[in-house]
């Protein structure tokens, strides 16, 4: 079991390499299922040294266990596929401001599937956040067709994540999350394959710029999901949400710097109160977590 420390500062880390999707993708001139399909693909080929000295797991692996990594891989196929397409409609900071969203709806999941219940603390710390969150995309947030969209896609990406992690709180207890990982990224891969070929989307022809951004999203932004999917093991997904919520200032961030982007004095203030918000609730996961292993320790 991992120190509260280090879970922590993984969460952190996933926070930092997550930011960086959304630049790379605005990047990209290639459509947004292939942009997924290849960072996919290009990840599960990255991670085939250490699954291969792992394979053993895939023996002890039952058919349920394969139809719900088939559930998980696909979801996760359409959230990248969606949110990829929201970034290609409307700024970073519009896009990312709705993919925050994510904890209410994992809370939503959360009790329906696993009937999940949090603290009343919790769940303040993580509207706070939330309210935030809307700050930054609020003078962002067009009104044009195509920027609405663009929200409406965000939104459905929100809901295809959140079911991913889901699923993945359940198989990747029998799993390890290398094993976990490769296989959802490797079903995503395939099924956007299928998709792109079924819609005539070109699979092939796209220059070496196009191919860079694709291993630079197969690689940075990849590294969050591997750690959430480890993190999986010891916290809840409304956890990992509600981490995820640093994204959107980790993102308009980056997008102000590297893309020209502007960010407004209200979006500077939505930062401040998002990583509040954050701060509060991991510290009260944390403070929660001691608290319990006090309980099992003196018994």
């Amino acid at each position: 079991m991992p120190s509260a420390k280090t879970i922590n500062i993984a969460l952190l880390v996933s926070i930092i390499a997550i930011s960086f999707s959304a630049i790379f993708v605005k990047w990209s001139d290639a459509p947004a299922t292939i942009s997924s399909m290849y960072r996919m693909i290009f990840a599960a080929i990255i991670m085939l040294p250490i699954v291969w000295k792992k394979r053993g797991e895939f023996q002890h692996m039952t058919k349920k266990d394969w139809r719900l990594l088939l559930f998980s891989g696909s979801f996760l196929a359409l959230h990248f596929a969606l949110w990829f397409g929201s970034l290609k409609l409307t700024t970073v900071a519009s896009s990312t401001i709705i993919l925050a969203l994510q904890p209410i709806i994992a809370v939503i999941g959360g009790f329906i599937f696993y009937k999940e219940r949090t603290t009343a603390s919790a769940v303040t710390t993580m509207f706070i956040a939330v309210i935030g969150v809307m700050m930054i995309g609020w003078g962002d947030l067009a009104l044009s067709g195509q920027a609405i969209l663009g929200d409406i896609l965000s939104f459905l990406s929100v809901i295809a994540v959140v079911g991913y992690l889901l699923i993945g709180q359940n198989v990747v207890k029998k799993l390890s999350h290398w094993i976990y990982s490769f296989t959802v990224f490797l079903i995503a891969g395939i099924v956007l394959i299928i998709y792109n070929l079924l819609t005539n989307v070109p699979l092939t022809g796209y220059d070496s710029k196009e191919f860079g951004i694709f291993f630079l999203l197969a690689i940075v932004p990849t590294i969050s999901h591997v750690i959430n999917n480890w993190l999986l093991n010891y916290i809840n997904t409304t956890t990992i949400s509600m981490s995820i919520l640093g994204e959107p200032v980790g993102a308009s961030t980056l997008a102000f710097i590297m893309l020209g982007e502007q960010l407004t004095s209200l979006q500077v203030a939505g930062g401040v109160v998002v990583l509040g918000g954050v701060f509060f609730f991991l510290l009260r996961q944390q403070r929660r977590r001691i608290a319990t292993e006090t309980v099992i320790e003196s018994a």
